[in-house]
């Protein structure tokens, strides 16, 4: 009888921080090198967006030689329906084991988001939780966290936090969840960490300092790991006496708490 064919396993890969942004940081300054050595080797990925998987693929070549050339690396998407609405839940009928199918056969598949860390605040949950069902090792690999980073830079608290993703876009609704919020925080001391698209990162920020009250606590990080990264904390009422001049055009994470 033959011997069972070893399984691959399925490495957690983040990435820097910058996609989208006009500026590079350089990828040495965000990954070390064990994290970059372990990708240069992957073939086979499942990613949210091949397309910035190839632009990280090629950034990886600059630092060791890749297993395989970017036009021979293998890269599946995740479905665009389930990763824009978060595939935590997998109840929609999404089955993410065939996205293994190669890990079964013994090839490493990295799992890879657009930014950062995947299945933290980006998807990839479905995979590592169709790993952990067929038996696949999960191995998450050091790099930038956007959310662990901001609350460890804000000085809120980091003994008990939750991460609420996105606050409605509209005016009402918008103000309505930052009272919610705010009100958990004062009343369990747990921190609130949200995100939200850069284009609406003024309009946000707006409408805390419209929202919440000047008792609570305030922190913005914009361009988290980029050179004009910038984090101002403090009271509400202490934001409103100064100018905030922070670069909201760049990818940021608010938190609120007391």
């Amino acid at each position: 009888m033959s011997a069972p064919q070893p399984r691959g396993k399925l490495y957690l890969v983040p990435t820097p921080l910058d996609f989208g942004c006009e500026v590079d940081a350089g990828l040495g300054a965000a990954l070390p090198e064990q994290t970059i050595a372990i990708a240069a080797r992957i073939t086979h990925w499942v990613t949210e967006n091949a397309k910035s998987t190839r632009a990280f693929l090629k950034r990886v070549g600059t630092q060791q030689p890749l297993a395989a050339a970017l036009q021979e690396q293998r890269i599946t998407e995740l479905p665009r329906e389930v990763h824009k609405k978060g595939d935590h839940d997998t109840g929609g009928g999404f089955d993410a084991k065939p996205l293994l199918a190669a890990a079964l056969q013994g090839q490493d598949i990295g799992l890879v988001s657009e930014a950062g860390m995947p299945a933290i605040a980006d998807p990839g949950s479905s995979v590592v939780r169709a790993a952990h069902a067929l038996g696949i090792e999960v191995v998450p690999l050091v790099g930038p966290i956007s959310l662990m980073l901001a609350l460890a830079a804000s000085g809120l608290n980091g003994q008990n936090f939750a991460f609420v993703g996105y606050l409605p876009a509209d005016a009402s609704g918008r103000a309505q969840r930052i009272r919610e919020l705010e009100a958990l925080a004062q009343k369990t001391g747990q921190t609130q960490l949200f995100i939200e698209t850069p284009y609406r990162n003024a309009a946000l920020l707006q409408g805390l300092l419209q929202t919440l009250k000047g008792t609570s606590r305030l922190a913005v990080c914009c361009g988290i790991t980029l050179p004009q990264q910038r984090v101002q904390s403090g009271l509400v009422a202490d934001w409103k006496q100064r100018a905030a001049t922070l670069p909201l055009e760049l990818p940021a994470v608010f938190l609120i708490g007391k």
